[in-house]
């Protein structure tokens, strides 16, 4: 279960570091009892754009083992550039099923399907990740577009903790303000 715990939060911090990341902060309210961290960002920023911002709460279980991420993550959009979502997050779900498959764990995702991440219209995909036949892992993908921004929220964890954990989840993201 560590290596699929490993496979977990590696699959989520490579996803949640792609292009798609946040410019200024937005209003977040985590849990309590999650750990809170202020993720940095990978690689040096050039002075003429502004950085990439990435928060991450992580909920461990009693003997501190990780078994739940929620990570919100965007970037600035230059003037002019159009974001495909819709691909973006294809490409996303391809990763994290080839990822997995790696690891020797099948996965399922659902279509994409519209939703809302804050005020802004978003696409939504969730994976189900098993080891033979047995549900280990639940991750889903919440991506949005605003004018000059684009966010990426995703959730991650064990399938007992997934499933006890969307109250949190949901409560995260109807506070959330983009």
């Amino acid at each position: 279960m560590s290596e699929c715990r490993t496979a977990l939060l590696s699959t989520l911090c490579l996803f949640l570091g792609s292009p798609m990341a946040l410019a200024a902060e937005p209003e977040i309210h985590w849990p309590s009892g999650w750990q809170i961290e202020e993720v940095e960002p990978a690689g040096e920023t050039p002075a003429n754009t502004q950085p990439v911002s990435r928060q991450r709460a992580i909920k461990n279980d009693e003997n501190g083992a990780t078994v739940m991420v929620m990570e919100l993550t965007g970037t600035p959009i230059e003037a002019g550039h159009a974001v495909n979502l819709e691909g973006v997050l294809l490409e996303m779900r391809k990763s994290i099923q080839k990822d997995f498959a790696q690891g020797g764990y099948q996965s399922v995702c659902s279509k994409m399907h519209p939703t809302t991440l804050s005020r802004l219209e978003a696409l939504e995909t969730t994976c189900v990740i098993t080891e033979n036949g047995r549900h280990v892992l639940s991750q889903t993908l919440v991506g949005a577009v605003d004018t000059d921004k684009a966010f990426v929220f995703s959730y991650a964890g064990q399938a007992q903790a997934y499933e006890a954990s969307k109250d949190e989840v949901r409560s995260v993201r109807d506070s959330l303000k983009l």
